[in-house]
């Protein structure tokens, strides 16, 4: 088959199209065709050489996949050759192997896909809704009636995040930095939409909490903002830090005159329950029609090293996936 590799850690010039041995089934797994495989800012860091996780090399990167199954281990019930299905980094923490034209994955790390869901839609179920599910509930603790202002909300996560607060009855404040990307937020219907790059953006947030600041803030780029979401918290607000590139300095005073709470989060801590609990609402949500995956750029496995670029990029519109 066809597969994205890396050999050493590097740029994105380091990933290199190869053929290479298919992937046969051991009695618990899967093999699936790979219609559609999400790229993740974490590959891009993985590929690096930067992320906590070191795979070995070479390596397949990509954590999230969705195909039709064509081989099945000799103990494995549930699903049969020709169903449509995917698997996704919130199944089963693995990171790798996607980038190809088949991978291997064990069966309980395999769900069907929805009715009425794409293959390269339901790419987005594996880590930007299971990240946006985690980080609002788990983490933020959002109800039903309180203020989130999703900072950064264009993005897989970003949009993932806005469906997903809008279902659980939350007033949704979403910030973008395009004429395009404020489009989009208003079409996800959030009650405000806000352009992060002008100078009074500050203001427009408060005003749409009637003077005074959200309950939960999203962050999706700490080093940038993590002092702007400070000063525009609520009181006893929560801040959870989704992503993050650097170094910010920030007063903890504000922290301590409002009783702030920062969370960062990381998929990979939440527990299997958690993980399990997560995809089966976020699935529920599909079912229901409550959830619809955006996907941005769609782009040919050979083009790997061109999507590692735009993944770290503003203004992606959804998930960015590469075709095999």
């Amino acid at each position: 088959m066809r597969a994205i590799q890396f050999h050493r850690f590097g740029g994105p010039e380091v990933l290199q199209l190869d053929e290479v041995p298919d992937p046969a089934p051991g009695p618990d797994d899967v093999i699936i065709a790979v219609k559609a495989a999400g790229v993740n800012p974490a590959d891009t860091y993985m590929r690096s050489g930067t992320y906590r996780i070191q795979p070995e090399l070479p390596c397949i990167p990509g954590g999230d996949a969705a195909g039709d199954v064509v081989a099945l281990g000799e103990n494995v019930t549930g699903l049969k050759i020709g169903d449509r299905v995917f698997s996704g980094v919130a199944m089963g923490l693995d990171f790798t192997g996607c980038y190809a034209g088949l991978v291997k994955r064990p069966a309980k790390h395999v769900l069907p896909i929805p009715e009425g869901i794409s293959y390269a839609e339901a790419t987005t179920f594996g880590v930007s809704y299971a990240t946006a599910h985690y980080a609002l509930f788990a983490r933020g603790g959002a109800k039903s009636g309180e203020t989130v202002f999703i900072h950064g909300a264009s993005g897989s996560v970003g949009t993932s995040a806005i469906q997903l607060a809008k279902r659980a009855g939350l007033k949704v404040i979403g910030s973008a930095g395009s004429k395009a990307g404020l489009a989009l937020l208003r079409g996800e219907n959030v009650d405000h939409a806000v352009n992060h790059r002008e100078a009074n953006y500050l203001d427009a947030v408060k005003q749409a909490c009637d003077g005074g600041g959200p309950d939960l803030i999203l962050e999706m780029l700490a080093n940038v903002n993590l002092a702007a979401d400070m000063e525009i918290a609520g009181q006893n607000g929560r801040i959870v830090v989704i992503g993050n590139r650097g170094e910010i300095e920030i007063s903890p005073r504000m922290a301590m005159m409002k009783e702030l709470d920062i969370r960062g989060i990381m998929l990979w801590n939440a527990t299997e329950v958690q993980l399990s609990d997560i995809m089966a609402d976020i699935l529920a949500a599909a079912a229901e029609g409550a959830i619809k995956p955006k996907v941005g750029h769609q782009l040919p496995l050979g083009e790997a090293a061109k999507a590692h670029e735009l993944v770290l990029q503003p203004g992606n519109a959804g998930k960015i996936v590469l075709i095999p």
